[in-house]
């Protein structure tokens, strides 16, 4: 447990992020399929880019890491993998779980992937099944249920045309992106249900980079050419937008201004457009070669927004809205329902628990301007629901955040960044 003390000057100071896990995870994979040595710089080094790491090397590919340089070194095995037969712990990372297994399909062999609770029981994955057996991968659910393990009886990606339902994620898709372009035949990917497509754009611009051909028809169809290379090669990763997001947040309820370094308001993250939400409710924000600045007004105004393509940050949003002038109205994003933990219900929980008063609905919630009471926050093992309550211990004295390690998720060592705030 972690008691967040409260701010008494608005703070005026530049922060570092880590870099994108997002962006990490997927340069990783692209790394590790490309025929020779590529040098990630910038990157993220935490428990979701541990596990990617920790697969890639069971299923051989050589990774050396530098954290005090956020630098790895991937020699890539060009679509190869050379053992047959592998069981991967993947912990509660999405980004590993999903991508590795359209990844080993690739391979020759039987392949268990495993990992935490919440993928064993709170993260699905059937409908990626669905579409790799489709193209003729033998893949499924140990338990026949939605959820890990997951048996892949790999013989080679043969590929072809396949219907993906990514109502529940949009990693589903990035997983099949990502290896399609080894696959014989290459992939046709029908794209039905709601999609982020932000992460998908993030995807995209990780193959490009790395030297594959992409065709995208208004993210209904998806086409990938077969029989192309990734080319290694030196990548620089750009600082998270959804980490920036809570020291944004917090410029915006203390009156303070906050520089978040290195980071452009031109990046494919789409939580980068958190800023304008930012804007819409009174912050002055401001780009420059720095990075992006934000500067909090002497009261928030209430705002109803739509946060499907933004949704990592509606936890950001939800623990600023108690200090705005008016209702804040969250929307459409029922899938984080389906996330580390039931995203919605954990922000509604938290929340009345705190004091606020909060209406709960199947895609969203209302929050209303509200005195708050101190209390201990749970967390739920979920990163993000920690690190966002923390913004209000610095207007409220008095708030405990539980189980404050499960910030390594994404952010290690996000409660001493947090510390910059205090100093002037």
């Amino acid at each position: 447990m972690i008691e967040i003390q409260p701010i008494h000057d608005p703070p005026n100071v530049e922060i570092e992020v880590p870099g994108s896990k997002s962006y990490t995870n997927r340069a990783l994979l692209v790394a590790a399929l490309a025929q020779g040595n590529s040098t990630l710089t910038g990157a993220l080094f935490s428990d979701d880019t541990y596990y990617m790491c920790d697969a890639l090397q069971r299923l051989g590919v050589h990774i050396t890491e530098d954290s005090e340089q956020a630098t790895f070194y991937i020699a890539g095995n060009g679509g190869n993998i050379p053992v047959h037969g592998a069981e991967l712990y993947v912990g509660n990372s999405g980004t590993t779980t999903r991508s590795i297994i359209s990844y080993i399909s690739l391979g020759h062999g039987e392949f268990v992937i495993d990992g935490d609770e919440p993928m064993r029981h709170g993260r699905p994955i059937s409908d990626l099944l669905e579409a790799l057996q489709q193209l003729g991968v033998s893949a499924h659910s140990q338990y026949e249920n939605d959820y890990l393990p997951v048996i892949v009886k790999a013989n080679g990606l043969n590929g072809g045309k396949t219907t993906l339902d990514t109502s529940k994620s949009s990693q589903f898709l990035t997983s099949l992106m990502l290896s399609a372009p080894y696959a014989k035949k290459g992939m046709e990917i029908e794209v039905i249900g709601n999609l982020k497509t932000p992460y998908i754009d993030i995807t995209i611009a990780v193959m490009e980079a790395f030297g594959a051909q992409v065709i995208n028809k208004d993210y209904q169809y998806i086409h990938i050419p077969g029989g192309q290379q990734y080319q290694p090669q030196p990548y620089h990763i750009e600082p998270d937008a959804s980490s920036a997001s809570y020291f944004f947040g917090a410029a915006a309820i203390t009156g303070g201004c906050v520089t978040v370094k290195h980071l452009s308001t031109d990046s494919a993250q789409g939580d980068i457009q958190f800023v304008h939400v930012l804007e819409q409710m009174g912050c002055q924000v401001s780009v420059s070669d720095r990075g992006i600045t934000v500067r909090g007004p002497n009261q928030l105004k209430g705002i109803d927004v739509d946060m499907k393509d933004i949704s990592d940050t509606s936890l950001t949003l939800a623990a600023i809205a108690p200090f705005a002038d008016s209702k804040v109205s969250i929307r459409n994003i029922e899938h984080t329902r389906w996330q580390e933990t039931d995203r919605i219900h954990a922000m509604v929980t938290e929340l009345r628990k705190l004091g606020v008063s909060v209406d709960e609905h199947q895609d969203g919630l209302d929050i209303i301007p509200s005195s708050i009471t101190d209390a201990t926050i749970d967390t739920y093992n979920d990163h993000r629901v920690a690190m966002a309550f923390s913004l209000i211990g610095l207007k409220i004295a008095g708030i405990k955040i539980n189980d404050p390690g499960c910030v390594s998720k994404t952010f290690p060592n996000y409660f001493d960044v947090l510390q910059r705030l205090y100093s002037h």
